[in-house]
């Protein structure tokens, strides 16, 4: 348990990093086409690349290992929302944009009364992916930092118990992370609703 606490822990922040750049970095790129092309090959780039390859060069590069944890969660949930919540932004009706420009509607006003509004379904189903991936990609990181000790994740559980040929232990640590997985993915889906009600 005190090790699903610490995973937990590197999941939810990761996940709420995600939101938060993915939303604003999506709010830049539809706002600004020139961001959206200097942007965009990047964000394919480290899309595609995979966290266990980046992992270690993110170790070397960042001092703190809990930080280098969070990084590599945090590129993995990342991407589903950035994507979703752009395609959201850039599918509003065109009607309706032609009927904010007809009463003279702001910028600010067309987004945040109008665009965000509706592009709110395609971020909640983006949120739901990159809540099972912040986990995965929690557990992907532990593995690589291996942090040990009192802020030894599940994975490092995992890892300890397959050394000492404690099966029992693994199976506990697997088993909490797909109840984590199932618990974290219904939670997101109350939220979806709640928010699109």
């Amino acid at each position: 348990f005190p090790s699903l606490l610490v995973t937990l822990h590197v999941t939810v922040i990761a996940l709420l990093c995600s939101i938060i750049s993915g939303i604003l970095i999506a709010l830049i790129i539809t706002q600004f086409k020139w961001v959206e092309i200097s942007l965009l090959p990047y964000a394919i780039i480290l899309q595609v690349t995979p966290v266990i390859a980046i992992a270690p060069l993110i170790i070397i590069l960042v001092d703190n290992t809990f930080v280098a944890t969070l990084i590599c969660a945090w590129l993995v949930s990342f991407f589903p929302i950035l994507s979703s919540t752009v395609i959201g932004l850039k599918s509003t009706d065109k009607n309706l944009v032609d009927l904010f420009k007809l009463y003279k509607a702001s910028k600010f006003q067309s987004l945040f009364l109008l665009r965000l509004p509706s592009a709110l379904p395609f971020i909640m189903s983006g949120f739901k992916i990159s809540v099972g991936l912040s986990l995965i990609g929690a557990i992907v990181a532990e593995f690589v930092t291996g942090i040990g000790g009192s802020s030894s994740g599940l994975a490092y559980t995992i890892i300890e118990s397959s050394y000492r040929l404690e099966i029992p232990k693994m199976f506990a640590a697997l088993i909490l992370i797909a109840f984590t997985g199932v618990i974290l993915f219904f939670l997101a889906s109350l939220l979806s609703k709640l928010f699109l009600f």
